[in-house]
């Protein structure tokens, strides 16, 4: 038994059962790792995994059991690898960020600079993508924290943590006839086209609800993920912008543009950082998750990651 077979048969389960696509990702030979997943069945007595023929079909009742063994098996090995990290080099390293575009673009800058400057031998990657896709870049040790404000709390798996608040603003051209009205209202947004975020990014889903709740239509012309496409197709006259309001803060306004705080229609948001649940996390980690809010301290999210507190809400 040894964790190249822990690891062949976690792989395996991660590429859908398909054992040639397990030996791509970890660089050896489909027959090895078949050999490899027959000989620790053998070894512990039972079948991991249900077959027809040579083609491994589903995963067994006992193989169920073996693979949450394995995972926190692997966990704690790629635990004890960042501990010797640590220890050996307190003060270098690598940090993983997986982030939405938005928090990448106006969130994360700051706290990365911060970071840079506290800890200038760590070397930090950025990976973007959708909210599901944060999750699972976590879940699969790809990286050490995540932020968006979708999906993260949907996974068991995670420890996700409430890091700000934010809310929706319309975003229009100088002049636009919606900057006579006092205070906006769905009724007024219906009757223009709309150019605001794919559905599963950004909130979206408070947009919708609140459209729906009143039973009105929007005309939403365009949909993107990126705030910034938002806003130049606005300044191109095709609509009237729904973004995020960290889009239309500080260095981001525009002169060409104009913003109204939409909260009293789509509500408060909550963007969210995440762990690995039981992943060790490394001082420069800590950090940075305090960087990124005063509501997070390397207290609370060690109490977090030990199972201490259900309720961390803002």
């Amino acid at each position: 038994m040894n964790l190249h077979q822990f690891r062949f048969v976690q792989e395996a389960v991660r590429r859908n059962l398909n054992l040639t696509e397990a030996a791509k990702a970890l660089h050896t030979s489909q027959p090895g790792v078949s050999k490899a997943i027959l000989e620790l069945e053998d070894e512990l007595g039972i079948d991991i995994f249900a077959r027809h023929g040579k083609r491994i079909k589903r995963v067994t009742e006992p193989g169920q059991q073996v693979l949450r063994s394995i995972e926190i098996i692997l966990r704690e090995v790629n635990n004890l690898k960042r501990i010797g990290a640590q220890y050996a080099a307190q003060d270098s390293g690598a940090l993983s960020i997986a982030a939405t575009h938005t928090q990448a673009r106006y969130v994360l800058p700051a706290a990365v600079a911060k970071l840079r400057h506290a800890y200038p031998k760590v070397s930090i990657s950025l990976h973007q993508g959708a909210p599901e896709q944060v999750a699972r870049m976590l879940l699969d040790d790809v990286a050490d924290i995540g932020i968006a404000t979708e999906a993260l709390s949907d996974h068991p798996e995670l420890i996700t943590l409430p890091c700000y608040d934010w809310q929706h603003t319309l975003v229009l051209p100088a002049g636009h006839p919606l900057l006579e009205r006092e205070r906006i209202a769905l009724e007024d947004l219906v009757q223009v086209p709309l150019i605001t975020y794919h559905p599963s990014y950004t909130g979206r889903t408070r947009i919708d609800t609140a459209f729906a709740q009143r039973q009105l239509k929007p005309h939403i012309v365009l949909e993107a993920i990126d705030s910034d496409v938002i806003k130049t197709y606005v300044k191109l006259g095709l609509g009237v912008g729904i973004v995020a309001e960290m889009a239309m803060q500080g260095e981001e306004r525009s002169p060409e543009l104009v913003a109204r705080p939409l909260g009293h229609l789509f509500g408060q948001n909550v963007s969210r950082v995440a762990f690995k649940r039981g992943a060790y996390l490394r001082q420069f980690v800590l950090r940075f998750a305090e960087f990124l809010s005063d509501r997070l301290s390397r207290e609370l999210i060690n109490k977090a990651m030990l199972g201490g507190g259900t309720d961390f809400e803002l």
